[in-house]
């Protein structure tokens, strides 16, 4: 079947057209008022005695100090409890003016309703602020007739000292055990500067009590780890007034297969003289593998990984490989699955470097204290960024804590991946503390994270159930990564191993793999991950169906060994093989378009996959619910290296790069619009020919880690971005008028909804999660002839809730991209769009 000629992508690069922007109010109930308690005036004078106990007990369990810790400040945390299936009024739980700060949001469940808790601290003095308030809902009304504070005190069904139970913000089941010690990730509220220096002060007198070295430092909020029993923490929090969450710490996971070495040998020499590339240029691209080193001495490996590109978090570890997981990595990453390319004897031209960071601690050293693994992600970036400054990279991690507790929740190391990627730089001092700096916009990066995998230890009847039970690990959640899951096309099993016949794949080609983790059990706020999924190998599966084995050659992907005098190649397998071949993907993006942005790499990586056969073949695609089922299981599909990396003369993509302001002092701020060059003429002669129209769209939050209900100002995305596109009757001054307030004049209404020809697969509320979307919509050439105008606008997040902190004024960068599709190979969208744009054919035909 003959292919349409590859075209290089066509960068837009004029700005687009901003106007202020404001969202048409959105027809949503109000919420139902709590429940008046039967009598009010009791119920008032109940929560004032409970305040003032809380109080009294807190003062006279205070340990004696015989010299008070400087820069501490005498006060209580106090447990606000709602009544179940009501929420608490957080907000005016908080008044940051007398020094009244909202710790942790933390829920239980009670004759299956929800009850929801809140750890506040209140300074001794100002304890007055809450009785007043609950004497003036007992004394005075409201101009409408209402009790005075009201919607706050009818929301309490219970005061009390809050406790560090109260402040555990994970599982409750994982609270540690009474008098045994244990290392707990602390949270310390940043006011006065120094928390970390008193908490070490503090455990310097308390025996056996440690606080780790390496502490991360966002905008509000200070973590480090310490090592405590709960009793020794009880008693901090009666001298200390900055601990304000507690946390479980992160823990890390510590066919030419057959050949024998002498063949393996061979087979590595024919590939290494077909091979040229990458080229010497000190900043040219690379890929950065963040795992347990890489053994650069790999005759595969040795042209692609300099001795100074290859660093450790602690020196004394060591920069090579030490467990053989990180070569794998790095073979993956620099040819992906070696199978074919050994097979092949077509020349191969290595585009990108490798880097490689040593993040995991070989064995035969003393036992580490559990570290932030937030922190050594820092380091490590700073460690490359040291060495090669200018260099292009993206960073590809297979890492992950072996745990889902989080159910999408943000941790400190998702959180300080997503500090990263958004640009912000760690400074080590000389103590060690890892500070999180301003954002800068040329630092930002990309992180590729693997989802994490399912241990398989038994057949199941339905992997998938299996899979859509296990949510990712921790920091697959990340908002701004790119989160890599494993699928597979592997079915056939061949008998090296000895399994005996009839074993077979246990999963069906084209569908999940059975390593593969998926965010089905995320609540609907949290992003959809996996991002995309790759080819990540497959279970092998007894004839009974009640045996299974793993690394079976033939359903796994080959890599490089880590020892090579002893074997060459290795079989690899599930998420982590998975991310590393996509990073390959996106190391030759960044060889390709060297002024792409990270967020761009992104969006062209997600924009490239498609959902196979198998997958869709799982769910109804007239169903909402079943799509949105499809994008937590398997994310946006399998990406394509050809179409991240190539257009075709029937299938244009265009890439956009732009900033936008979202907010300006605590409201809305702009909107932008971007009109596309489109081959208008072109599109209306096709008439009723069947197109798609794709648009993916890019950009990195600041987080806002600390727990604290993610809800109004306390949410964790510092903004959120969407996107709309003009319908195909519509007029452009019509589509301002829908997507933006502003743009309607005095007593005009918003123009009415969509219409069937503007149906998306996903809708906006299906695509809306993260800080990635991505949709399709499906037409004849005719309609989309007029859709040329996409609006970029911007939704709420805790830059507008809080003023003082947003960094609107320097331009929240997004990346664009927009494609159109046609199956008919003769068909050339791609040739008018460049002339528009001024981009001669002849230099861009590859053939």
């Amino acid at each position: 079947m003959r292919e349409s000629p590859r075209r290089r992508h066509i960068h837009i690069r004029e700005r687009a057209e901003r106007e202020r922007y404001q969202p048409h109010p959105q027809a949503i109930e109000p919420p139902l008022p709590p429940p008046r308690p039967a009598n009010p005036k009791a119920h008032a004078s109940r929560l004032i005695r409970a305040l003032n106990a809380a109080v009294e007990e807190a003062r006279r369990s205070a340990l004696p100090i015989a010299e008070p810790i400087p820069g501490t400040k005498p006060g209580v945390r106090i447990l606000f409890e709602s009544p179940p299936g009501v929420e608490l009024n957080l907000g005016s739980l908080e008044n940051q003016r007398s020094g009244i700060e909202l710790l942790a949001v933390t829920e239980s469940e009670r004759d299956g309703r929800k009850v929801q808790m809140a750890a506040v601290f209140v300074p001794y003095g100002a304890v007055k602020t809450f009785l007043s308030r609950l004497d003036k809902y007992m004394s005075e009304k409201s101009r409408s007739g209402e009790a005075r504070h009201r919607d706050m005190v009818d929301r309490i069904a219970a005061i009390r000292r809050a406790t560090i139970r109260a402040l555990w913000t994970d599982d409750p089941e994982d609270f540690p055990e009474p008098g045994r010690g244990t290392w707990w990730e602390v949270w310390l509220r940043r006011h006065l500067g120094g928390e970390a220096e008193r908490l070490v002060a503090f455990a310097a007198s308390q025996p056996g009590m440690l606080v780790a070295s390496r502490r991360l430092v966002f905008d509000d909020r200070t973590v480090t780890l310490i090592f405590a029993t709960p009793e020794q923490l009880t008693s901090s929090l009666d001298v200390l007034d900055s601990i304000a969450e507690l946390r479980r710490p992160n823990a890390s996971l510590g066919a030419f297969a057959d050949l024998d070495p002498h063949e393996q040998a061979v087979a590595a020499k024919e590939l290494v003289d077909r091979t040229s590339g990458p080229p010497d240029e000190p900043d040219g691209p690379a890929v950065c593998v963040l795992d347990t080193g890489i053994n650069r001495l790999h005759p595969l490996l040795d042209r692609a990984l300099a001795e100074d590109d290859t660093h450790a978090c602690d020196s004394s570890w060591g920069k090579a490989d030490h467990d053989g997981h990180g070569t794998e990595m790095g073979g993956l990453a620099l040819y992906g699955d070696l199978g074919p390319v050994l097979a092949s004897a077509a020349p191969v031209t290595l585009r990108h470097r490798l880097e490689s960071v040593k993040i995991l601690p070989p064995p035969g050293k003393p036992e580490n204290r559990p570290e932030l693994y937030g922190a050594i992600t820092a380091e490590a970036s700073s460690l490359v960024e040291i060495q090669a400054p200018d260099r292009r990279r993206c960073f590809s991690s297979a890492v992950t804590d072996g745990t889902c507790r989080h159910r999408g929740r943000p941790t400190s190391w998702s959180a300080a991946i997503d500090s990263l990627a958004a640009g912000r730089s760690f400074d080590a001092d000389t103590r060690g503390l890892v500070y999180l700096n301003d954002a800068e916009q040329t630092a930002h990066r990309l992180f590729l994270l693997s989802a994490g995998d399912l241990q398989v230890k038994e057949s199941s009847r339905d992997h998938l159930a299996d899979s859509d039970t296990t949510a990712v690990h921790d920091p697959a959640q990340a908002w701004n990564a790119l989160t890599v899951g494993a699928c597979t096309e592997l079915i056939g099993v061949a008998d090296p191993g000895g399994l005996g016949d009839g074993w077979h794949g246990l999963a069906p080609g084209g569908e999940l793999s059975p390593y593969s983790t998926t965010s089905l059990t995320f609540q609907d706020a949290w992003p959809l991950k996996p991002d995309v999924v790759f080819e990540g190998g497959n279970l092998a599966c007894s004839p009974s169906g009640k045996q299974v084995a793993p690394g079976v050659p033939s359903l796994s992907v080959l890599t490089t060994n880590w020892q090579p005098a002893k074997r060459l190649f290795v079989e690899s397998w599930a998420t982590s093989a998975a991310v590393a071949q996509v990073a390959r993907i996106g190391g030759l993006i960044l060889a390709d378009y060297p002024d792409f942005w990270p967020e761009t790499i992104r969006a062209l990586i997600v924009h490239s996959a498609r959902w196979t056969p198998a997958m869709r073949a799982q769910f109804d695609p007239a169903s909402k619910t079943d799509r949105r089922r499809l994008l937590r299981r398997y994310g946006y599909g399998v990406p394509d290296a050809t179409r991240a990396l190539w257009s075709a003369s029937n299938t244009a993509t265009l890439v956009v790069q732009d900033t936008i302001r979202p907010f300006a002092e605590g409201k809305m701020g702009e909107m932008t619009l971007h009109r596309l060059p489109w081959p208008t003429d072109v599109l209306r002669s096709l008439g009723e020919l069947p197109v798609t129209l794709r648009v993916t769209l890019s950009y990195f939050v600041e987080p806002n880690p600390a727990r604290c209900g993610w809800k109004k100002r306390h949410d964790y995305a510092s903004h959120g971005l969407r996107f709309a596109v003009i319908r195909p009757t519509e007029k452009e001054d019509t589509f301002r008028k829908r997507v933006n307030r502003v743009a309607l004049d005095d007593d005009e209404k918003k123009p009415k909804g969509g219409t069937a020809s503007d149906v998306w697969f996903l809708g906006s509320r299906t695509r809306e999660k993260g800080s990635l979307h991505s949709d399709t919509w499906s037409g004849t050439a005719a309609e989309l002839a007029a859709r040329n105008a996409i609006a970029v606008f911007p939704v709420s997040g805790w830059w507008k809730e809080q003023p003082k902190r947003d960094r609107s004024k320097f331009g929240a960068r997004y990346a664009l991209v927009v494609s159109i599709e046609t199956d008919k190979v003769d068909v050339d969208v791609w040739t008018p769009i460049a002339n528009l744009v001024g981009i001669p054919v002849n230099e861009v035909e590859v053939g």
